[in-house]
């Protein structure tokens, strides 16, 4: 590949992901909806982090979406309003508060993702075995190429 088609290809990427990050956008706020009618999208995005971590210190978020304090505080305090978290104080550490999904909250989520994976299955079931094994493959070695980017 010369050059310049080179170029031209990684231009064709980042155009295409351009366009997956507006539909990504656009899908965490309907899913924030679904799971909670006044959720935003960060409050959507933290649950399923905790779903995935489990219980963990708020700095934790923090960290993970390189918020401020104040922003995760606020998102937590709503998603314990509505009965998606819980937060308490640290047992090892009094000063700091851990926050994990309530049961209400990994529900509403595991319903959720039951109906995205099937929607999903629905829409890429033209495409073969091998190519959406191929597909998870090489974007799996892209998001570890920028992994230190």
């Amino acid at each position: 590949m010369s050059q310049e088609s080179r170029e031209r290809t990684i231009l064709d990427l980042e155009l295409e992901l351009s366009r997956l990050v507006r539909r990504i956008r656009r899908v965490v706020g309907e899913r924030a909806r679904i799971i909670h009618p006044d959720l935003s999208p960060a409050g959507y995005l933290i649950l399923a982090y905790m779903i995935e971590s489990g219980t963990v210190r708020a700095s934790a978020v923090v960290e993970a979406f390189h918020l401020d304090k104040g922003a995760v505080s606020r998102h937590v305090q709503t998603l314990v309003d509505f009965g998606l978290a819980t937060k308490e104080r640290d047992p090892l550490d009094g000063r700091a508060w851990v926050v994990a999904p309530s049961d209400e909250g990994r529900a509403r989520m595991a319903d959720l993702t039951t109906e995205r994976r099937e929607a999903l299955g629905r829409r890429l079931g033209d495409w073969s075995d091998d190519e959406l094994k191929a597909f998870v493959a090489t974007l799996g070695r892209y998001n570890t190429s920028l992994d230190d980017f």
